[in-house]
């Protein structure tokens, strides 16, 4: 999928779902004080460096491990609603509008993921990062699987994280538009049908 699609089809989307923004945010302000946005940095093509916008689902001034595991204290109660329904990840979509990120793509990680990467899993970032690709739908229970670990951080950087690579870059040689199309209605048909 090229930029002009992911232009057109981010600005669409933006529209469509604008009123879940406005009722999100309200849900955000009268359930969990504070800033209704949390921005993370990642590292997106050619190794360039943006901030990553998603609705805030986690208390204020936490601290703890970047992975998130199922059950996680930090999590808000909204915001647990939010992730099951993948709606925090909304505003990402302004990353998509302005050329950061793709609609199909790998996702991004953050830098201290990204400095442990090999040299073949360098490649990855030859690539615009995107809201989904074939990884994101294997793992679109990655908080219940993490969960399962002693170590869900080791688990995370040793397991999961090298297959997303690996199948990120497999689908790479071979995507197309109707392969990315299909990953979007994929998507999209997992989050209704829910765990």
């Amino acid at each position: 999928m090229n930029r002009l699609c992911d232009l057109i089809l981010s600005t669409l989307a933006i529209i469509i779902t604008f009123p879940f923004w406005i009722v999100i945010t309200l849900l955000i302000l009268i359930f969990s004080p504070g800033a209704p946005f949390f921005v993370h940095e990642r590292i997106g093509r050619n190794g360039s460096r943006f901030g990553l916008i998603k609705f805030r689902t986690m208390k204020m001034n936490n601290s703890g491990p970047q992975v998130t595991v199922a059950g996680d204290r930090r999590v808000t109660s909204i915001g647990r609603v939010l992730r099951m329904l993948k709606l925090d990840e909304l505003p990402q979509l302004l990353n998509v509008f302005v050329g950061q990120m793709a609609i199909v793509g790998p996702r991004p990680e953050a830098p201290e993921y990204v400095r442990r990467y090999s040299s073949g899993q360098k490649r990855i970032l030859n690539y615009r990062p995107g809201l989904v690709d074939p990884a994101t739908l294997k793992y679109r229970d990655e908080e219940v699987i993490l969960a399962g670990y002693d170590d869900p951080q080791e688990a995370y950087l040793n397991n999961i994280l090298p297959d997303k690579i690996e199948m990120s870059l497999e689908y790479q040689k071979k995507r197309n538009l109707r392969t990315d199309l299909g990953i979007i209605f994929n998507t999209i048909a997992a989050i209704f049908r829910g765990r």
